[in-house]
């Protein structure tokens, strides 16, 4: 196994944490995003996003590659970049806000649980997207629930400022 491919598909072993290695690797993205967020903006969480998103594609095909079991527990790369497209939202909206992106703290669990939520239940084309049986499958599951779980962000700010603060 690539040495290499493995740090990067695993986060640096933090997919070997048990139990819930999906969920250890959402949280531990949550940081990461945040770091990311503060030191390069908005343009460096979606630079920052496609570039984990095309090193997890190949990391995750180096360390599946002739096994039987295309979607290992222990890869959690693709945790990493669905979490971040959920809170590419928090990003924006504090950028457009002229506000810390910890004055958004609602959003911050929201997309943790939202993206977690769809990430487990698979609905749909995350269902899809899962039952493919290759790296892009195992990426772009987790891909589509970041979407899904931003859009929820989205309607739940809006309904927070639209609504509950009127």
């Amino acid at each position: 196994m690539n040495p290499f491919a493995e740090i990067i598909a695993t986060m640096a072993r933090v997919g070997y944490m048990r139990p819930g290695p999906g969920t250890w690797g959402s949280a531990a993205a949550v940081p990461l995003f945040w770091i990311l967020h503060e030191t390069l903006g908005v343009p460096g969480v979606l630079i920052g996003t496609v570039v984990m998103f095309i090193a997890g594609l190949w990391a995750t095909g180096e360390m599946t590659r002739g096994m039987d079991n295309h979607d290992p527990s222990e890869i959690v790369i693709d945790e990493l970049v669905g979490m971040w497209i959920a809170l590419i939202p928090v990003s924006i909206g504090s950028a457009m806000a002229g506000a810390p992106s910890t004055a958004l703290w609602p959003a911050w669990p929201t997309a943790f649980i939202a993206f977690r939520l769809f990430d487990i239940w698979k609905p749909g084309p995350i269902g899809w997207a899962d039952r493919r049986g290759d790296a892009l499958g195992v990426m772009l599951d987790d891909v589509i629930a970041g979407v899904f779980a931003a859009i929820v962000v989205v309607v739940m700010a809006g309904l927070y400022h639209g609504v509950l603060m009127r």
